[in-house]
This record gives C-alpha cells, structure tokens and sequence, in this order.
C-alpha cells in the first residue's frame, strides 16, 4: 500500500474538502482508499468515510501507544491500495513545545511523505519562505507537494507558482479556486455532521469533480504517495489489545445484545470502539432516538456523543423513546453515555432560551453556553466507585477527551463519580462519569487502549448483570 498525510500550515485551511475531493476522486479511478483522520475528532472521519466507503479511523498520540497507531494504520489498511490521513491544525502544531505529537510526527511514525494544502488568500511571493521554513524545520521529513487552494483567479496563480518554482524544489500538484458551493456549514465543533447534512452524496461528488479538474490526481497515487509496510511480527498486548500489525482476534461466544443511539442526533463512535465491543461479545442493535418508539430488545444501552442541542424538538417530542429509556434506567439497565448521550439522559435541555424535556434519569439539566464549558484532552484518575469489572486494566491514568457547551446542572450534592478529573473540566471541573443504578454517563470520550479496555469492561458488566437477572427467577422459585 501506498500512503501519505495530508497537512497544512494552519487548521481552516481546506485540508477536509481537499482529502474527501481526492479520496472519492481516486475511488472513481478504482483505487482502494483508505482514510485516516489525526487526532479525536468524530466529524471529519465520518466525512473521510463517506468520500472513501470505508470506515476512517482517528490515529491518536494522547489516547494510543506509537505500537498501537502502526498497528490501528496497517490493520485498517487490509485491502486497499492507498491510504490518507487527514491532519489535525497545521503541519507543525500541538499540545508538546517538542512536537512529538504534532502531524509531522505522524507522517514520520508512519513513514510517509506530506502534501500541503495552503490557503493563499492574501499570499504572493511569500509562499515560498513559508515553504522553505517548513522544509528546514522538518528535516527528517519529506513534503512531497503542495496544493493551492483558494486561488484568487489565473494571474493569483501565476504569482504562486512563480515563487514557489524559483525558490523552493516542492512541486505544486494543483490549484484550486474559490468554490462557495462546495462549502460544508460549519458548527461549533467544526463541519456539520453528514449524518445531518443534505444530499452528502452530491457534495461529494463535486469535491470530486473540483479535484479531478485542478489536481493532478494520477501523479499523487503513482508518484507523491510513499510505500508503507504494512506487515511484521503479531504483537499482542494484555487483554488482547494489539501492538503488532496483523491479528487475528477471537470474538467471544457469549454473546450480550446492547442497543446503541445511532441517528442524526447521535453518530460520534469510533469504528474501532464498535469493533472492540463486538469482540467483547456485544451484539450491537442500533435505535434511532428521533423514529423509534421503543428501544430494541437489549440487555444493555449506549449513547455516544453528537448534537442533541440541534435536534432537542424532535427529541423531545418523541415520548415513546424517552419514556422506553427511564424505563429501562429505572429497572437496573446497564448503561454508558457520552456528552451528547449524557445531556440527552438528563431531566431536560436548555438552549437558546427554550427548554426541551428529556429522559428525565439524570437528575439535573442540560444548559448550552455560548463558549466551551470543556476542550481539549483530558485525564481521568478511577475513584475506585466504577461498577464495570477491572479486569486487570492497565494505567493510573484514563486518557480521553472533550469538547462541550453544555454544562450539567441543578445536580444534587451527593452523586457517585467514577473518574476524578486531573484534567479537563468533565462534569463539574472535579468529576466525570455520572454513576446512577447501572448508568455511566459523562461528557469524556473514551477509547479503547491498552491502557484504557472500556469496552472490554462495559461488555462484562453488561454480561454480569444480564446473567444475575437470569438468575433471579430460579432463586425465587426454590424460595417458593
């Protein structure tokens, strides 16, 4: 297989419209395109999976292991001839002074080139110092070519290649003008989700066309891209989780149905936490929050993350599913929500000055802000008051993330938590994982880790507590 990031020197850029345009242009000329997406983000890799008809994965340095981000690239890669992973922010940028989770050390734990994406609105001749800094200031890194986007008309595009042909050796690969129909609306996390957006199909395919017009498509597969080695030795870490590059993972007999939000209003899992699950023993029943009057039959329940906020009408008006979920709560359903799925849980949602009632299990109210109540990477320490079984979990220190304008409110002073924040905000800046009955709610996303085996965990104690029903009546009828 053949691979390449795709980066630029700041975020807004262009970078998510240039790989979905050139992903689906390259599935037109019958390659097998695989797409990555760096970092945590939900939104852009369902776009990236849209454009490629594949499932894009996040390659995270904070929540995963250098082993396990090879392993997570070559695993996903089986089958396709090309892979692209989509930075996050610009080439250079990060949490670390160092770098050493920047995008550029993605490309180089990887090994495979960069190709720019630059946004030249108000840029000329200084094009070529931005270009040449980066090279030098990434010597160990190979930027393979660079795309023009937002080009100003034929006489802009002249002035850019002029500069960047004289003083720099990097080839532009294409020039793209200024599309305001190919603009995706954005949101406060970023790109409206497609499972909201309209005609999703159709924006693709003419990101498609854009690309295939003003990119040279054919020179970045057959010669832009780098060969990625994509075997070596099977590694496997405790509990099953992988470090090597191929394995093959057994699926647990025992199987326990969980039902899982997955509509407009609730779409942010990842592909490789749904397959984690699977392995675990879960058979995944989806419901739609926004039709369905009742949940499926299911021992266990979970909400991810998503915009309850856009779609609270809706929502609330769809009584059948609120009062099938308390329901469900209320008789000892084993549970796990995520942000969205959190503020979904509670007594109602607040925003923009109206209130829409919820499940009404959690025991306070969503409110909506106009800046972020949490962002960024946070760090969880375990309270030791988690009902999931330990399993032999490794590290002190849960590794997630969020990004929320909601707070939780009204909440009475006495509720259990199962992660005290070290940093972050989660709940209420001390705490995060709201425990109630058998429900973990928080506004933390989880991934499935070595060092963190979630749902490994939430599958076992949904296990547990479906096999201590089964009991139940056996017990009463020797009473009897």
């Amino acid at each position: 297989m053949k691979g390449l990031l795709i980066s630029a020197s700041a975020k807004s850029s262009g970078k998510t419209t240039v790989t979905m345009g050139l992903t689906a242009a390259l599935a037109r000329r019958r390659h097998i395109v695989q797409c990555y997406k760096k970092g945590p983000d939900y939104i852009d890799a369902m776009w990236l999976s849209h454009a490629s008809g594949r499932p894009c994965h996040n390659l995270d340095f904070f929540t995963s292991s250098h082993d396990e981000i090879v392993n997570a690239f070559a695993v996903a890669a089986a089958g396709a001839d090309l892979g692209l992973v989509e930075g996050n922010k610009g080439l250079f940028d990060g949490v670390d002074l160092e770098g050493f989770e920047s995008n550029a050390a993605m490309a180089e734990l990887l090994g495979i080139p960069v190709l720019l994406v630059l946004d030249t609105r108000g840029m000329a001749r200084g094009i070529a110092p931005l270009l040449t800094g980066y090279q030098q200031f990434g010597s160990n890194l190979k930027i393979a070519g660079v795309i023009l986007n937002q080009v100003g008309g034929p006489r802009h595009e002249g002035k850019l290649r002029a500069a960047v042909e004289r003083y720099t050796d990097i080839p532009i690969l294409g020039a793209i003008g200024r599309h305001q129909s190919i603009t995706i609306c954005e949101r406060h996390l970023g790109l409206m989700p497609p499972n909201e957006a309209a005609d999703v199909s159709g924006k693709v395919d003419e990101l498609a066309d854009i690309i295939a017009t003003d990119v040279d498509v054919d020179r970045i597969a057959g010669e832009v891209m780098g060969d990625v080695v994509t075997e070596s030795e099977t590694k496997t870490g405790a509990g099953g989780a992988v470090v090597g590059i191929q394995t093959v993972l057994k699926a647990s007999s025992d199987r326990v149905a969980i039902a899982y939000a997955r509509d407009a209003a609730f779409g942010f899992y990842y592909p490789d936490d749904l397959a984690a699950l699977s392995r675990a023993g879960a058979e995944l029943r989806p419901f739609d929050t926004l039709r369905d009057e009742n949940l499926p039959e299911a021992s266990g329940l979970l909400i991810g993350g998503g915009f309850p906020e856009i779609l609270a009408p809706r929502l609330s008006a769809n009584a059948g599913m609120r009062e099938s979920i308390r329901q469900a709560l209320e008789g000892g359903m084993p549970a796990y929500a995520e942000c969205g799925g959190l503020m979904y849980l509670s007594r109602g949602l607040n925003y923009q000055g109206e209130r829409h009632p919820m499940v009404g299990f959690v025991p306070g109210e969503a409110v909506m802000h106009k800046s972020p109540i949490g962002r960024g990477y946070v760090q969880l320490a375990d309270t030791g008051a988690l009902p999931w079984p330990d399993l032999g979990a490794a590290g002190e220190m849960v590794p997630a993330h969020e990004f929320h304008y909601a707070s939780l409110e009204n909440l009475p002073a006495n509720l259990a938590y199962a992660y005290e924040v070290k940093r972050g905000h989660g709940i209420d800046g001390r705490n995060d994982g709201l425990i109630i009955g058998n429900l973990v709610a928080g506004f933390s996303h989880q991934r499935q880790t070595a060092a963190n085996r979630w749902a490994d965990r939430f599958v076992a104690f949904v296990r547990a507590c479906s096999q201590s029903v089964q009991r139940q009546p056996e017990q009463r009828n020797f009473r009897d």
